[in-house]
């Protein structure tokens, strides 16, 4: 099945191939037909299964484009929010429908403005409650979405819930989505859903199977070294760490900051200017570490996350469930690495029976291995690399003076650096830049600035010369990080602004 089996307008079919869908999820082939027929609907289905396409393709495609709010998304939090409405903007982009996003912590009078020119509204409960209460806005809604009812049932705003229904039109198509369906949400889709039909992912399949699922087990006071370590081997892309509480949070980000890594914190503790900035930071690739509470396990959305790391295990089955959602998306695969004590693997086993999925136990990796990961990432970048003319004949001048060795080794620094700073190979240099390197090839000894043979450059990474009970943290830049500076021909150091 494609897309183009639901026969949508051409404007929303060019969103969807804008937007590079092909081929739709299991819950969207299931629910959007329903949604098309006109029947109300309980989806019941995990984060990251796109849910958003599968009632927002199917409601712009019945909307008529009048004046006017013509569908409501209920979401439990801001950063939801501000997902939904970013991924219903891009989808009615094409057919010029207007959407406005609805939270707490920004001005009335600017959401109100927005309201008005909006055919599509996203709102968390509070905030939309106090709007439609104090009559502020008054909307009429053909389609109402209840998104994350059990997020929303946990987070305590089922009675907000009940009172907005009480502002909304009878005659209206309403949808539920929800990963789990406790007796609450049961009763509410009972007196709000009008005969609704049910899409169901089944238990065994409540976990993504482009997510490879492992745990580590080491004791509480080797958390920050193994982490470190993973990170070291692994090389993820973009990733997330989750810890249980705002000060593990604040404390594992200044850590991490410490240790050179661009890194990006979210907790309800912080402001939402602040919030929003970290999200799009970390969305732009200006943050690759995202550090946060469960309070990001929903409604965040960026595809590329190649990993998620839980520092500690979270504390129940459907917490475990949405904080791996974060990874595996769009088609892509993931990791999720979770760090157990000994006395945690009783949990382990639990949520592997709650979520029907298997977690693979693996060994830390060693420093050495650590290492030959560096060296053939290295490794497979020179070897892809396409060599001009230009570098050729650069080498050909070097040869008289240095021996071949020397030259690959210092060629693989450079390059390495090269695609570190300026995101480039060393094919992309300039005449002065190619002179500058060769002056440098001729004055290089065998050793790295400092003097020490053996390695391009060295990069310590311990506090004080000492990580906890592993000593010295000595590793080649070659064919990993290099160094963390977010720019700039500094080399050496591995310190770098948040975010």
């Amino acid at each position: 099945m494609t897309f183009k089996d639901f026969n949508f307008k051409d404007t929303l079919n060019q969103a969807i191939k804008d937007a590079g869908f092909t081929e739709p999820s299991p819950v969207q082939a299931d629910a959007i037909p329903l949604i098309l027929e006109g029947h109300d609907l309980i989806g019941q289905a995990q984060t990251g299964t796109g849910k958003t396409a599968a009632f927002g393709l199917p409601i712009i495609q019945k909307m008529v484009g009048n004046k006017g709010v013509e569908a409501l998304v209920i979401v439990p939090t801001r950063e939801l929010a501000m997902q939904v409405s970013d991924e219903l903007f891009r989808f009615g982009k094409t057919a010029k429908l207007k959407t406005a996003t609805v939270y707490g912590g920004t001005a009335y009078n600017r959401q109100i403005d927005r309201i008005e020119q909006a055919n599509i509204i996203v709102a968390t409960p509070g905030r939309l409650q106090d709007l439609l209460k104090s009559k502020r806005i008054k909307i009429n809604p053909s389609f109402v979405v209840l998104d994350e009812a059990d997020e929303m049932l946990d987070m305590g705003f089922l009675d907000e819930i009940k009172n907005i229904f009480t502002y909304l039109p009878e005659e209206r198509q309403t949808l539920m989505f929800s990963a789990t369906m406790p007796k609450q949400i049961k009763i509410l889709a009972e007196q709000i859903l009008n005969s609704p039909k049910s899409v169901t992912i089944t238990k065994k399949e409540r976990t993504n199977t482009d997510i490879t699922q492992l745990f580590y087990v080491v004791a509480d006071y080797e958390r920050d070294d193994a982490l470190l370590r993973l990170i070291d081997y692994k090389n993820p892309n973009k990733c997330i760490i989750f810890c249980r509480k705002k000060k593990e949070v604040d404390r594992l980000s200044s850590y991490m900051t410490a240790q050179g890594f661009k890194v990006g914190a979210l907790h309800g503790d912080m402001e939402q200017k602040q919030r929003e900035h970290t999200i799009r930071s970390f969305k732009q690739g200006l943050v690759e570490i995202f550090i946060a509470t469960d309070v990001a396990a929903r409604g965040l959305d960026v595809n590329d996350v190649s990993h998620v790391f839980n520092y500690h295990i979270p504390f129940d089955s459907e917490s475990y469930v949405h904080r791996i959602g974060r990874t595996g998306r769009a088609g892509n695969k993931g990791e999720a690495i979770t760090l157990v004590s000994p006395n945690e693997l009783r949990t382990i086993k639990r949520i592997e029976k709650d979520v029907g999925t298997i977690m693979i136990s693996e060994v830390i990796p060693t420093r050495q291995e650590v290492q030959n990961r560096k060296d053939n990432d290295l490794l497979s970048k020179i070897i892809n690399i396409k060599v001009s003319t230009s570098a050729k004949e650069m080498v050909k001048t070097l040869q008289h003076d240095i021996d071949i060795v020397t030259i690959a080794h210092l060629l693989a620094t450079i390059v390495q650096e090269e695609i570190d700073v300026k995101g480039k190979d060393i094919i992309g240099l300039g005449t002065e830049e190619v002179k500058a390197l060769i002056e440098r090839a001729k004055n290089w000894k065998g050793g790295d600035r400092n003097g020490n043979r053996g390695r391009g450059r060295s990069r310590n990474r311990s506090r004080g010369g000492n990580r906890g009970r592993s000593g010295n943290r000595h590793s080649s830049s070659g064919g990993n990080r290099g160094s963390r500076n977010g720019g700039g021909n500094n080399r050496g150091s591995r310190n770098r602004s948040e975010g």
